[in-house]
């Protein structure tokens, strides 16, 4: 049996770390006699991050005296008290080892379901001034766990905590942690822990994802760029696909096959003579993958430095360095009906796609939807219509906006497609945000809507107060950096590194680049960024080693000039 040691509570406030203000509810502090807790909640107690803490699934945070003990010894610490690790109830008697997802307990007039371990994030590091702690909490297993509030009621310190009803199949919640954060996967683990009814959706879905990927296993196969950093590839033909768009092909320098691309990934170019520094850009593979050569697509853009020259400058025995055909975005090998969505130049990758699923003479129901402004603008209408027309459940339908307006709920709804269609955007950002609001209303899985973005991607900063306007990305401010270069290709900046940051992510901050990060410590992922040139080095260890091609920014540093995808 275990004890309610502690209550604590503390409502959010915006504190100062860094430069930066972050908007956080990880203070807490005892507080005496019965205390209220709710559905959502324990009175007097509230996140200030709702996204990735508190809710329903995580209304009350649990963490275990013993642990206190350990860190005090392992930090050498004798300041720690409860509440010091963002909990709400300190116990004692309920190791992660042995608490179980799905254990129900009594404690005072109420009852709670355990739902997931502890998110790994930034914040208990900030609080406790540890920087390592979300990595420490993992590796060392003492995460702590979250728990649903089944019967709302009091509780207070020196309660006891009565364990009502097992977990099913009984994982404990160090050994879901691990799961999740740990390398070397059991996949019997993985296959009993998607069947926890308590487990919390967000866990769900990602245990569910790594079973659909193999990952418990081994990296997806293919994801892994065809070389290192950049090669020559000379230009053998152009094609004008429209009054702005330039098709241009292309083969290895040197005579040699080029790695066959999955449908849907992306060149990224540099271009020695249309600037100094070499422009970098990523265009689509828009041709057949299995054609031995690669065909990208270029709309000229007024503001565009990179595409003016290609389409000005470009000829026949031109040479360009090219690193591999990378991304994320591809034609999935299943049997699933598909839906290629796409508008302008976001044609690209999808064309390649419906090539490859021609190629395979696909059975697959297949709706080809494109959106131009009129018929002159449209790019690879001819060759669209005859990969269309040699598929047997293909259909085609475009949509000109300057005549017909865009698509909407309605049109899609018309269309009635099938509910377990998986679905490929590409276009404008605004474009893919509705058109997957519309195929989410038609009936389509949200989690089956893939989309594609050029630009940087949006920030992932959780609680960090912002306020300013959004400036382009620059050269951090004080004396320049006498270190590696590194290059964000898709922010389109190029600065030398300084050793006065302690990691490619701050540096990136202080460039004003977008990031994307929750633990800040080598665990979550959030992070994982792909390396198209270069070599790094980790100043701090991550838990789970990233795949080959991409580094974790918050625990890195460059070991070599750099270009990220980022």
């Amino acid at each position: 049996m275990g004890r309610l040691v502690s209550v604590n509570v503390g409502m959010p406030k915006n504190v100062q770390w860094r430069d930066k203000t972050v908007y956080t509810g990880i203070w807490k502090s005892p507080v005496g006699g019965p205390v209220m807790v709710r559905r959502l909640n324990i009175d007097g107690d509230g996140q200030g991050d709702l996204g990735g803490h508190g809710g329903e699934q995580r209304a009350v945070m649990v963490y275990q005296a013993e642990s206190y003990d350990f860190w005090m010894h392992y930090l050498n610490r004798g300041d720690l008290v409860p509440g010091h690790f963002g909990e709400n109830f300190t116990v004692t008697g309920l190791s992660d080892q042995d608490v179980c997802i799905g254990d129900r307990y009594r404690i005072g007039d109420a009852e709670f379901e355990v739902t997931q371990p502890r998110v790994t994030c930034f914040r208990v590091g900030m609080r406790l001034d540890e920087p390592e702690m979300p990595n420490l909490l993992v590796a060392q297993h003492r995460p702590g766990f979250y728990l649903r509030v089944i019967t709302e009621g009091q509780v207070q310190a020196g309660d006891d905590i009565v364990l009502t009803r097992r977990g099913r199949h009984e994982l404990s919640v160090a050994e879901v942690d691990a799961l999740l954060y740990l390398p070397n996967r059991n996949p019997e683990t993985l296959r009993k822990v998607v069947d926890v009814p308590a487990l919390s959706p967000g866990w769900q879905q990602s245990f569910n994802d790594m079973l659909a990927s193999g990952e418990e296993t081994a990296p997806a196969i293919g994801v892994e760029p065809g070389w290192n950093g950049f090669r020559p590839l000379r230009v053998t033909a152009l094609r004008r696909e429209s009054p702005s768009v330039l098709s241009i092909r292309l083969e290895a320098d040197d005579g040699a096959a080029l790695p066959p691309p999955l449908p849907g990934q992306y060149l990224t170019v540099r271009l020695p003579g249309a600037g100094d520094p070499a422009p970098l850009r990523s265009y689509s593979l828009s041709g057949d993958p299995a054609a031995g050569d690669y065909r990208i697509s270029v709309k000229r853009e007024e503001c565009g430095v990179a595409s003016r020259w290609l389409h000005a400058h470009i000829e026949p025995g031109s040479v360009i360095e090219a690193a591999a055909p990378r991304g994320d975005f591809y034609l999935a090998d299943d049997d699933r009906p598909v839906v290629l969505m796409s508008a302008g130049i976001g044609i690209t990758p999808v064309l390649a796609m419906l090539h490859a699923l021609a190629a395979a003479r696909s059975t697959r129901g297949i709706w080809w939807l494109h959106t131009s402004r009129n018929r002159e603008t449209q790019p690879f209408a001819e060759e669209v219509t005859t990969l269309v027309e040699s598929l047997p459940h293909a259909r085609q339908q475009v949509c000109y906006t300057q005549v017909q307006g865009r698509l909407d709920q309605q049109a899609i709804a018309a269309l009635g497609l099938p509910a377990d269609a998986a679905a490929y955007l590409c276009g404008p950002t605004q474009f893919m945000a509705d058109m997957r609001d519309v195929l989410t209303a038609a009936g389509l899985d949200g989690t089956r809507i893939h989309s594609e973005l050029f630009g940087a991607l949006p920030a992932i900063n959780p609680g960090i107060v912002d306020g300013a306007p959004r400036v382009p990305p620059h050269a951090p401010d004080g004396p320049p950096g006498t270190g590696p270069s590194i290059t964000f290709a898709r922010s389109g900046l190029s600065v030398n590194w300084s050793s006065d940051y302690g990691s490619i992510l701050d540096f990136a901050e202080a460039c004003d680049v977008p990031t994307r990060y929750s633990c800040r410590s080598g665990v979550c992922h959030l992070c994982e960024t792909g390396v198209v040139a270069g070599t790094t080095k980790y100043v701090q260890a991550p838990l789970d080693p990233p795949g080959p091609g991409t580094v974790l920014i918050c625990s890195a540093a460059p070991d070599s000039d750099l270009v990220l995808d980022l």
